[in-house]
């Protein structure tokens, strides 16, 4: 299998994204196109040595989208970049995916007019897999989509569950809706008018409302929201999985028997630190488009460009794209068959109506 890999994108570009994609031809049975200034890309193959030649190549992208681009320029103006260029190469299915840690808005934006969103979806969302008491769950989307219609919640669920029956390996995975309680009529025009259209599909396991709270203790497989709520909540947990580290090491090193005590626990904070570390799970699929696309975190070191690298070539190995289409699908003509019955019920209402009086 091949895989695009965006050699140009992200905060520690080339270097950390040719180690990366190093340690991931070594380690999984795919061949990694590294796409991008030429010459900085051998520069640092050159740098590594040792490394599987044959699992390597190198495609040449004239322009590099940087992190200040802003979406809408990029896409019209840098059409010979890097990530256009790997793009493009998903969409003639010359690589089975596309992997870029690169400007999240620009790589959207590049893969919705590239890749086209499947057909059916109005809206690809951005999924990211968050670590909880049961396990993980995804949430989603977390920022490529502001303001939300009823229907685009429904799709975001559809295509959460499809990612999630992949990665957690369950045949129904739960869904819940983000909202501010519990209750049925908890929550504002758009998440209560999604509420009861999540909870008429027979697509998805709908469980009902999950607050905040249960982000982290695994109320929900899939946490459906609008991009704005799903990326402050994002952020929020970033935030506060660096303070509690902070303030981890700083009462750990008060004095001498609390640095003891703390050598002592060492693995076990190793541990934990590994299971709420983001470079562990990689990054984001852009879910929707024709393609898949992996979006990393813009910092990315080499072992999450490697694990970035995995998960495209997972969702490409399980056929996440047609497992999306087929629901998105099913659901469309359920939609119709409901909207021509409840067509006939108001009409079989009037009727009665005009009868009886």
């Amino acid at each position: 299998m091949r895989i695009a890999v965006d050699a140009m994108g992200g905060d520690h570009a080339p270097r950390e994204i040719v180690k990366g994609a190093i340690l991931a031809a070594k380690e999984y049975d795919i061949h990694i196109i590294l796409v991008g200034d030429k010459t900085l890309i051998q520069q640092e193959l050159d740098k590594a040595g040792n490394y599987p030649k044959e699992k390597i190549s190198v495609i040449h992208a004239e322009e590099a989208i940087t992190m200040d681009d802003l979406p809408s320029v990029a896409v019209r103006k840098k059409r010979k970049s890097s990530v256009h260029e790997g793009l493009r190469l998903v969409k003639k299915g010359e690589a089975r995916a596309f992997f870029s840690a690169g400007n999240t808005g620009a790589v959207m934006a590049c893969a919705k007019l590239i890749l086209r969103p499947i057909e059916g979806v109005d809206r690809p969302a951005i999924g990211a897999v968050l670590p909880n008491a049961k396990g993980h769950s995804v949430i989603l989307d977390i920022g490529a989509n502001v303001d939300c219609k009823s229907i685009h919640f429904l799709q975001f669920a559809i295509m959460g569950s499809a990612y999630a029956k992949i990665v957690f390996q369950k045949d129904e995975p739960t869904v819940g809706l983000l909202s501010i309680g519990e209750e049925d009529l908890k929550g504002n025009e758009s998440t209560k008018n999604a509420f009861n259209l999540l909870k008429t599909s027979p697509l998805i396991k709908f469980i009902g409302n999950v607050e905040g709270k249960e982000l982290y203790k695994g109320g929900a497989d899939v946490v459906v929201c609008d991009g704005f709520a799903g990326n402050i909540a994002l952020k929020v947990s970033e935030s506060a999985a660096w303070y509690i580290g902070k303030l981890l090491k700083e009462e750990l090193t008060k004095n001498f028997i609390r640095k003891m005590a703390a050598l002592i626990l060492k693995p076990a904070f190793e541990s934990l630190k590994k299971r709420a570390d983001y470079t562990e799970y990689g990054g984001a699929p852009l879910l929707g488009v024709n393609g898949i696309c992996i979006i990393g975190h813009g910092s990315s070191n080499a072992n999450a460009v490697k694990n970035g690298i995995k998960v495209a070539y997972e969702l490409a190995e399980q056929r996440l794209n047609q497992l999306i289409e087929e629901r998105v699908k099913a659901s469309l003509e359920r939609l119709k068959v409901d909207k021509v019955e409840t067509f006939w019920n108001n009409i079989k209402d009037r009727f009665k109506k005009i009868t009886s009086d």
